[in-house]
């Protein structure tokens, strides 16, 4: 085990290299942040000074060598827009809220998912297998900037159940959290419903049922557990994107002052040392992710190797 999460972690480590010279590049060439940066009025000679001073008058392998060299010191430049701070910093500022929120709605796609995917597995064809089928159809079409709009019109303008934007989580992270779940819970669901079936029609389990053993029992302790490798899958790449894609439209849509809205806030105003900052961090929370769901595939089946 030790083993291969060391040669897990090297493997990330150079995919974390690849996503830096990536981003490196297209900041560099596509963009020119200085002129947010200035006002409008500012003239040619005090565009090219800031340029000079923020070393964007070098070469593209010039300006590489000292970002590498920056970067083994964990010194990812200021931003130059946002904050006037390190961009570190200000990635660190926002991670949080947007973990809170990633969690909280991961937290309810698994406690919504499972319980609708075990009951209609009981039921292939009948009304809540039908159902099921018809949400989840309905939630892998509709936009995420949609639904969360719907459920602000509806909880928040004509309900006035909740707030939106940053505040206290019982009024402010509910709708967000629930707009990242709905989508993943139905998605979860229909996993769990086809794991299930497969496995209560294997021998183990009709062997269970002829030793007496609870639906219950059989539901919960055996089928479920060997349903667990392709749940887990789903439910580390719902992760992964939410953490990565979704948190950006969430964010934006309600307001949320997490690390996805303060992306958003970056690639508008071409502020290329947050937007390094911010990618290179999510990517090493996705490898540490993926190492992980590796792990758990371990805990949950001891005859999978990793290898």
């Amino acid at each position: 085990m030790g083993r291969y999460i060391a040669r897990r972690l090297v493997q990330g480590l150079v995919v974390i290299l690849g996503v830096s010279i990536f981003v490196f590049v297209i900041t560099r060439v596509v963009g020119d942040p200085v002129k947010f940066m200035l006002p409008l009025s500012a003239s040619a000679e005090e565009r090219d000074a800031r340029r000079e001073v923020l070393g964007l008058n070098d070469s593209i392998p010039i300006q590489f060598g000292r970002f590498a060299g920056d970067l083994a010191h964990l010194d990812l430049g200021e931003s130059t827009y946002v904050r006037g701070e390190p961009a570190l910093d200000v990635v660190f500022d926002y991670l949080p809220r947007t973990i809170q929120l990633v969690a909280l709605g991961m937290l309810l796609a698994v406690v919504g998912s499972i319980p609708l995917g075990v009951l209609a597995s009981r039921k292939p064809g009948g009304l809540v297998d039908r159902v099921l089928t018809t949400l989840s159809l309905i939630g892998l079409s509709m936009p995420q900037f949609f639904l969360g709009y719907i459920l602000l019109i509806a909880f928040t303008v004509k309900l006035q159940w909740f707030e939106s934007g940053p505040g206290p989580w019982r009024t402010h992270l509910v709708l967000p959290a629930l707009c990242m779940a709905l989508p993943a819970i139905g998605r979860l669901a229909i996993v769990v419903r086809s794991a299930m079936i497969d496995e209560l029609n294997t021998q183990y389990v009709k062997v269970a049922r002829a030793k007496g053993l609870s639906q219950r029992r059989i539901l919960g302790v055996h089928a479920l557990r060997n349903a667990g490798i392709p749940y887990v899958t789903l439910l580390g790449w719902e992760m992964i994107r939410a953490l990565a894609g979704y948190s950006v439209v969430v964010e934006s849509v309600f307001n949320w002052p997490g690390l996805g809205f303060m992306a958003k806030t970056a690639i508008q105003h071409q502020d290329f040392y947050l937007i390094q900052a911010i990618v290179l961090v999510v990517a090493v929370i996705v490898v540490l992710l993926n190492i992980s769901i590796d792990i758990a595939y371990k805990a949950l089946d001891p005859r999978v190797k990793l290898s």
